[in-house]
Protein backbone atom coordinates (compact mmCIF):
# COMPACT_ATOMS: atom_id res chain seq x y z
CA UNK A 1 0.00 0.00 0.00
CA UNK A 2 2.85 2.38 0.85
CA UNK A 3 4.16 1.55 -2.47
CA UNK A 4 1.23 2.00 -4.29
CA UNK A 5 0.96 5.87 -2.37
CA UNK A 6 4.75 6.52 -2.99
CA UNK A 7 3.77 5.90 -6.54
CA UNK A 8 1.24 8.05 -7.19
CA UNK A 9 3.30 10.50 -5.69
CA UNK A 10 4.96 11.17 -9.26
CA UNK A 11 1.59 11.92 -10.71
CA UNK A 12 0.69 15.06 -9.07
CA UNK A 13 1.29 17.68 -6.40
CA UNK A 14 -0.74 19.45 -3.71
CA UNK A 15 -0.31 20.45 -0.04
CA UNK A 16 -1.94 17.87 2.77
CA UNK A 17 -3.78 20.25 4.42
CA UNK A 18 -7.75 20.23 4.12
CA UNK A 19 -10.40 18.35 1.02
CA UNK A 20 -10.46 20.60 -1.59
CA UNK A 21 -12.93 21.21 -4.21
CA UNK A 22 -12.77 19.96 -7.79
CA UNK A 23 -13.20 21.60 -10.80
CA UNK A 24 -16.57 20.51 -13.07
CA UNK A 25 -16.13 18.49 -16.47
CA UNK A 26 -17.26 21.15 -19.26
CA UNK A 27 -20.64 19.31 -20.59
CA UNK A 28 -21.06 22.67 -23.30
CA UNK A 29 -17.67 21.35 -25.19
CA UNK A 30 -18.67 20.23 -28.43
CA UNK A 31 -16.37 17.24 -28.39
CA UNK A 32 -17.50 13.49 -28.31
CA UNK A 33 -14.91 11.66 -27.04
CA UNK A 34 -14.83 13.97 -23.42
CA UNK A 35 -15.97 10.98 -21.01
CA UNK A 36 -13.44 8.39 -23.46
CA UNK A 37 -10.69 10.92 -22.58
CA UNK A 38 -11.85 11.07 -18.52
CA UNK A 39 -11.96 7.36 -18.55
CA UNK A 40 -8.83 6.68 -20.60
CA UNK A 41 -7.09 8.89 -17.65
CA UNK A 42 -9.10 6.77 -14.94
CA UNK A 43 -8.33 3.73 -15.95
CA UNK A 44 -4.41 4.07 -17.19
CA UNK A 45 -3.85 5.63 -14.06
CA UNK A 46 -5.43 2.67 -11.98
CA UNK A 47 -3.40 0.98 -13.77
CA UNK A 48 0.25 2.05 -13.08
CA UNK A 49 -0.97 1.93 -9.19
CA UNK A 50 -1.66 -1.60 -9.32
CA UNK A 51 1.77 -2.37 -11.41
CA UNK A 52 2.84 0.20 -8.40
CA UNK A 53 2.20 -2.85 -5.82
CA UNK A 54 4.17 -5.04 -7.09
CA UNK A 55 7.16 -2.45 -6.93
CA UNK A 56 9.51 -2.77 -3.96
CA UNK A 57 10.55 0.60 -4.14
CA UNK A 58 8.96 3.88 -5.08
CA UNK A 59 9.36 5.38 -8.64
CA UNK A 60 12.25 8.00 -8.64
CA UNK A 61 11.65 11.60 -9.83
CA UNK A 62 14.99 11.47 -12.41
CA UNK A 63 14.60 14.02 -14.81
CA UNK A 64 16.91 13.00 -17.25
CA UNK A 65 14.59 10.29 -17.82
CA UNK A 66 12.19 12.80 -19.77
CA UNK A 67 12.00 12.38 -23.69
CA UNK A 68 11.04 15.54 -26.04
CA UNK A 69 8.54 15.44 -28.06
CA UNK A 70 9.12 15.10 -31.63
CA UNK A 71 6.87 17.16 -34.12
CA UNK A 72 6.34 15.89 -37.59
CA UNK A 73 8.36 18.49 -38.39
CA UNK A 74 11.13 18.43 -35.85
CA UNK A 75 12.25 21.98 -33.95
CA UNK A 76 15.70 22.31 -32.93
CA UNK A 77 17.02 20.19 -30.20
CA UNK A 78 17.86 22.05 -27.07
CA UNK A 79 21.40 23.78 -27.25
CA UNK A 80 24.45 21.69 -25.73
CA UNK A 81 25.24 21.95 -22.61
CA UNK A 82 21.50 23.01 -21.16
CA UNK A 83 19.53 20.75 -19.02
CA UNK A 84 16.08 19.83 -18.61
CA UNK A 85 14.61 22.11 -15.40
CA UNK A 86 11.03 21.70 -15.01
CA UNK A 87 7.81 20.66 -17.35
CA UNK A 88 4.53 21.75 -16.65
CA UNK A 89 1.02 21.73 -18.45
CA UNK A 90 -0.31 25.02 -19.34
CA UNK A 91 -4.16 25.49 -19.67
CA UNK A 92 -5.70 28.90 -20.37
CA UNK A 93 -6.66 30.45 -23.27
CA UNK A 94 -5.42 31.82 -27.06
CA UNK A 95 -6.33 35.56 -27.13
CA UNK A 96 -7.29 37.06 -30.90
CA UNK A 97 -8.98 40.08 -32.25
CA UNK A 98 -10.72 40.72 -35.49
CA UNK A 99 -11.01 44.03 -37.43
CA UNK A 100 -14.86 44.26 -37.94
CA UNK A 101 -14.60 47.66 -40.82
CA UNK A 102 -12.65 44.40 -43.13
CA UNK A 103 -15.10 42.11 -44.52
CA UNK A 104 -12.17 40.14 -45.56
CA UNK A 105 -10.36 40.24 -41.99
CA UNK A 106 -8.29 36.98 -40.60
CA UNK A 107 -8.14 36.67 -36.84
CA UNK A 108 -5.03 38.10 -35.24
CA UNK A 109 -2.68 37.14 -32.24
CA UNK A 110 -3.24 38.83 -29.01
CA UNK A 111 -0.89 36.44 -27.32
CA UNK A 112 -2.04 34.45 -24.31
CA UNK A 113 -2.52 33.93 -21.10
CA UNK A 114 -2.47 30.32 -19.44
CA UNK A 115 -1.55 28.79 -15.63
CA UNK A 116 1.04 26.57 -15.52
CA UNK A 117 0.69 23.28 -13.70
CA UNK A 118 3.91 21.22 -12.46
CA UNK A 119 4.03 17.99 -14.56
CA UNK A 120 7.88 17.33 -13.73
CA UNK A 121 7.58 14.17 -12.35
CA UNK A 122 5.17 12.99 -14.75
CA UNK A 123 7.47 13.36 -17.25
CA UNK A 124 10.60 11.59 -15.86
CA UNK A 125 8.50 8.55 -14.84
CA UNK A 126 5.07 8.16 -17.05
CA UNK A 127 5.28 9.72 -20.23
CA UNK A 128 2.58 8.02 -21.55
CA UNK A 129 0.24 9.64 -19.11
CA UNK A 130 1.67 12.95 -19.75
CA UNK A 131 0.98 12.79 -23.14
CA UNK A 132 -2.87 12.50 -22.22
CA UNK A 133 -3.17 15.17 -19.62
CA UNK A 134 -3.65 18.13 -22.51
CA UNK A 135 -6.53 16.57 -23.61
CA UNK A 136 -7.61 15.57 -20.47
CA UNK A 137 -7.19 19.33 -18.92
CA UNK A 138 -9.76 20.22 -21.99
CA UNK A 139 -12.44 18.38 -20.24
CA UNK A 140 -12.72 20.84 -17.58
CA UNK A 141 -13.40 23.99 -16.92
CA UNK A 142 -10.53 26.22 -15.80
CA UNK A 143 -11.91 29.68 -15.03
CA UNK A 144 -9.54 31.88 -12.89
CA UNK A 145 -11.75 31.96 -9.79
CA UNK A 146 -11.31 27.89 -9.93
CA UNK A 147 -7.55 27.95 -10.08
CA UNK A 148 -7.43 30.23 -7.22
CA UNK A 149 -10.00 27.81 -5.26
CA UNK A 150 -8.38 24.17 -6.28
CA UNK A 151 -5.12 25.49 -7.02
CA UNK A 152 -4.86 22.45 -9.26
CA UNK A 153 -5.62 21.43 -13.11
CA UNK A 154 -8.22 18.92 -12.41
CA UNK A 155 -9.10 16.28 -11.99
CA UNK A 156 -5.31 15.68 -11.32
CA UNK A 157 -3.76 17.31 -8.42
CA UNK A 158 -0.91 19.03 -9.81
CA UNK A 159 -0.04 21.88 -8.38
CA UNK A 160 0.11 25.22 -9.74
CA UNK A 161 3.71 26.11 -10.44
CA UNK A 162 3.58 29.19 -12.71
CA UNK A 163 1.93 31.38 -15.18
CA UNK A 164 2.23 32.36 -18.79
CA UNK A 165 1.16 35.90 -20.29
CA UNK A 166 2.19 38.14 -23.06
CA UNK A 167 3.89 41.51 -21.33
CA UNK A 168 3.32 43.34 -24.87
CA UNK A 169 2.15 41.58 -28.44
CA UNK A 170 5.55 39.89 -29.14
CA UNK A 171 7.07 38.92 -26.27
CA UNK A 172 5.72 35.65 -24.06
CA UNK A 173 6.42 35.68 -20.30
CA UNK A 174 7.05 32.92 -17.59
CA UNK A 175 6.32 33.65 -14.27
CA UNK A 176 7.76 30.51 -12.24
CA UNK A 177 8.49 32.65 -9.20
CA UNK A 178 4.54 31.93 -7.96
CA UNK A 179 5.43 29.98 -4.74
CA UNK A 180 7.39 31.31 -2.08
CA UNK A 181 8.91 27.50 -1.51
CA UNK A 182 9.77 27.40 -4.67
CA UNK A 183 11.35 29.96 -6.32
CA UNK A 184 12.38 28.69 -10.20
CA UNK A 185 12.57 31.57 -11.80
CA UNK A 186 10.84 34.26 -14.92
CA UNK A 187 11.81 34.71 -18.41
CA UNK A 188 10.37 37.09 -21.17
CA UNK A 189 10.76 35.58 -24.36
CA UNK A 190 10.95 35.41 -27.76
CA UNK A 191 10.29 32.94 -30.43
CA UNK A 192 12.69 31.18 -32.29
CA UNK A 193 11.20 28.41 -34.61
CA UNK A 194 7.46 27.20 -34.77
CA UNK A 195 6.33 23.64 -36.25
CA UNK A 196 3.10 22.36 -37.18
CA UNK A 197 0.76 20.51 -34.47
CA UNK A 198 0.74 16.53 -35.56
CA UNK A 199 -2.84 15.83 -37.71
CA UNK A 200 -3.89 13.92 -34.79
CA UNK A 201 -3.13 16.30 -31.87
CA UNK A 202 -6.53 16.86 -29.55
CA UNK A 203 -9.17 19.43 -30.80
CA UNK A 204 -10.27 22.44 -28.88
CA UNK A 205 -13.61 22.62 -26.93
CA UNK A 206 -15.29 23.54 -30.25
CA UNK A 207 -13.76 21.73 -32.41
CA UNK A 208 -11.03 24.03 -32.98
CA UNK A 209 -7.24 23.00 -34.39
CA UNK A 210 -4.22 22.63 -32.32
CA UNK A 211 -1.96 25.67 -32.13
CA UNK A 212 1.44 25.34 -33.38
CA UNK A 213 4.33 23.81 -31.15
CA UNK A 214 6.99 26.11 -31.13
CA UNK A 215 10.81 26.93 -29.36
CA UNK A 216 11.47 30.10 -27.33
CA UNK A 217 14.83 31.62 -26.29
CA UNK A 218 14.76 33.87 -22.83
CA UNK A 219 15.73 37.79 -23.30
CA UNK A 220 17.54 40.06 -21.26
CA UNK A 221 16.34 40.15 -17.97
CA UNK A 222 15.76 36.21 -17.03
CA UNK A 223 16.34 34.67 -13.84
CA UNK A 224 16.54 31.33 -12.74
CA UNK A 225 19.35 30.45 -15.54
CA UNK A 226 16.03 30.06 -17.73
CA UNK A 227 17.71 29.57 -21.28
CA UNK A 228 14.96 28.19 -23.62
CA UNK A 229 11.39 27.15 -23.24
CA UNK A 230 9.40 24.58 -25.51
CA UNK A 231 6.02 24.46 -25.94
CA UNK A 232 4.45 21.13 -27.62
CA UNK A 233 1.63 18.64 -27.62
CA UNK A 234 -0.74 21.31 -28.04
CA UNK A 235 -4.75 20.53 -27.63
CA UNK A 236 -6.89 23.67 -29.23
CA UNK A 237 -6.24 27.18 -29.54
CA UNK A 238 -6.66 27.98 -33.08
CA UNK A 239 -8.51 30.44 -34.32
CA UNK A 240 -11.35 30.08 -37.32
CA UNK A 241 -9.93 30.63 -41.04
CA UNK A 242 -12.25 34.46 -40.84
CA UNK A 243 -13.57 36.62 -38.52
CA UNK A 244 -16.92 36.39 -40.40
CA UNK A 245 -19.81 36.03 -37.25
CA UNK A 246 -16.72 36.57 -34.59
CA UNK A 247 -16.52 39.55 -32.02
CA UNK A 248 -13.75 42.20 -32.47
CA UNK A 249 -11.99 40.29 -29.41
CA UNK A 250 -12.53 36.49 -27.99
CA UNK A 251 -10.38 33.51 -26.85
CA UNK A 252 -10.21 30.12 -27.82
CA UNK A 253 -9.37 27.78 -24.77
CA UNK A 254 -6.32 25.45 -25.28
CA UNK A 255 -6.01 23.20 -22.54
CA UNK A 256 -2.46 22.02 -22.35
CA UNK A 257 0.74 23.17 -23.82
CA UNK A 258 3.10 20.60 -22.44
CA UNK A 259 6.11 23.77 -21.56
CA UNK A 260 9.51 22.24 -21.30
CA UNK A 261 11.98 24.70 -19.77
CA UNK A 262 16.08 24.67 -19.90
CA UNK A 263 18.82 26.19 -17.84
CA UNK A 264 22.43 26.13 -17.67
CA UNK A 265 24.38 22.58 -16.57
CA UNK A 266 26.22 22.87 -13.50
CA UNK A 267 26.64 22.04 -9.74
CA UNK A 268 23.59 24.12 -8.94
CA UNK A 269 21.40 23.56 -11.34
CA UNK A 270 19.64 20.32 -10.26
CA UNK A 271 16.65 19.26 -11.99
CA UNK A 272 13.37 20.19 -10.38
CA UNK A 273 12.51 18.10 -7.74
CA UNK A 274 9.22 19.14 -6.51
CA UNK A 275 7.27 16.02 -5.66
CA UNK A 276 4.46 15.30 -3.86
CA UNK A 277 1.37 13.43 -2.99
CA UNK A 278 -1.64 12.73 -5.39
CA UNK A 279 -4.39 9.95 -4.83
CA UNK A 280 -5.22 6.56 -5.41
CA UNK A 281 -8.48 6.97 -8.14
CA UNK A 282 -10.81 4.00 -8.23
CA UNK A 283 -10.70 2.51 -11.87
CA UNK A 284 -13.64 3.58 -13.60
CA UNK A 285 -14.89 1.79 -16.85
CA UNK A 286 -16.60 4.75 -19.09
CA UNK A 287 -17.44 4.81 -22.76
CA UNK A 288 -19.32 7.40 -25.13
CA UNK A 289 -22.71 5.98 -24.45
CA UNK A 290 -22.46 6.03 -20.61
CA UNK A 291 -24.51 8.19 -19.00
CA UNK A 292 -23.53 11.49 -17.77
CA UNK A 293 -24.99 10.07 -14.27
CA UNK A 294 -22.61 7.22 -14.17
CA UNK A 295 -19.74 9.96 -14.45
CA UNK A 296 -21.02 12.02 -11.80
CA UNK A 297 -21.41 8.80 -9.22
CA UNK A 298 -17.24 7.88 -10.46
CA UNK A 299 -16.50 11.29 -9.91
CA UNK A 300 -18.38 11.08 -6.28
CA UNK A 301 -16.40 7.78 -5.67
CA UNK A 302 -13.46 9.19 -6.63
CA UNK A 303 -13.69 12.64 -4.44
CA UNK A 304 -14.55 10.38 -1.40
CA UNK A 305 -11.35 8.33 -1.63
CA UNK A 306 -9.25 11.76 -2.28
CA UNK A 307 -10.90 12.95 1.25
CA UNK A 308 -9.03 10.03 2.94
CA UNK A 309 -5.35 11.70 2.10
CA UNK A 310 -6.62 15.02 3.12
CA UNK A 311 -7.82 14.67 6.74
Amino acid sequence: MLVSILLAAALGASSIVAAPTWPSLNWDAAKPDGLETVSEYFNMLALKVEAGKQLSSAPVCDMSKAVMPVAPKPLATPTAGLTLKHVAIGRGTQNYTCDLSNATAVPAQLGAVATLFNASCVAATYPDLLHLLPKLALQFNLTQSEVAEAERMGPTNLIISGRHFFTNTTTPFFDLDVSAQYQLGAAPCSKDATADAPADAPKGQQGEGAVAWLRLLTRVGATGDLQEVYRVETAGGSAPKTCVGMPASFEVQYAAQRILVLRRSGPDSDADDIMSLTVHRPRVNLTASTQINKLHKAQRIYHEQTRMLYV
